[in-house]
């Protein structure tokens, strides 16, 4: 069963608004909190390479996971928007500026080290909406559904807040499930 484009469109707005409706307190502690049960992620002590993104729009900020695997030696991939309305990931040191995208989205420039997404070992996701049979609904524009299509070795993660969690969602062919969603709350197994 597929879900019409302009109900998907409206649940986005609905759960933009909600997650842009946290208070900034609340936000900061969400982003620790989901930092400190991303050690729980079965293979988070053996990975080394993660990707994550850059919070936009009211997602959960993602500087407190970039410190914890710099912390613990792990190399940080940031998303760059690549032809195709597709994405390609760099590595980003501590010491590199990043660059505006069209979407005034910060990412690693030229200069920075391309990776095969298959070769990453986890990929944390942004989300807009998630649900517990690994659905995740996104921005809209299909990046990295278009992205994944067909890649193995990843393990994907999305990041978000409890209060983002949905149902009655159905899945469109070209989804990219999730196995994990890290929250506020802990990291949950989805049943994809």
């Amino acid at each position: 069963m597929s879900t019409d484009a302009g109900d998907r469109a409206a649940l986005r707005r609905k759960l933009r608004s909600r997650r842009s409706a946290l208070d900034a307190t609340f936000r900061a502690a969400a982003a620790a909190s989901a930092a400190a049960h991303i050690t729980r992620l079965p293979g988070w002590a053996a990975a080394q390479r993660i990707a994550l993104y850059w919070p936009n729009d009211g997602e959960i900020d993602t500087t407190a996971l970039i410190q914890l695997c710099r912390k613990h030696n792990k190399q940080v991939y940031l998303p760059v928007l690549a032809p195709g309305s597709t994405l390609v990931f760099r590595a980003w040191l501590p010491d590199q500026p990043l660059l505006n995208n069209r979407f005034n989205i910060p990412e690693p420039g030229q200069n920075c080290p391309e990776h095969p997404v298959s070769g990453l070992d986890i990929l944390i996701l942004p989300v807009v909406g998630w649900q517990r049979d690994g659905c995740r609904l996104g921005m809209g524009g299909g990046f990295y559904d278009r992205t994944l299509a067909s890649v193995e070795g990843p393990r994907y993660v999305g990041l978000a807040y409890q209060c983002q969690e949905i149902t009655g969602l159905a899945m469109e062919r070209w989804d990219v499930g999730l196995e994990y969603v890290l929250t506020e709350t802990g990291l949950q197994r989805l049943s994809t």
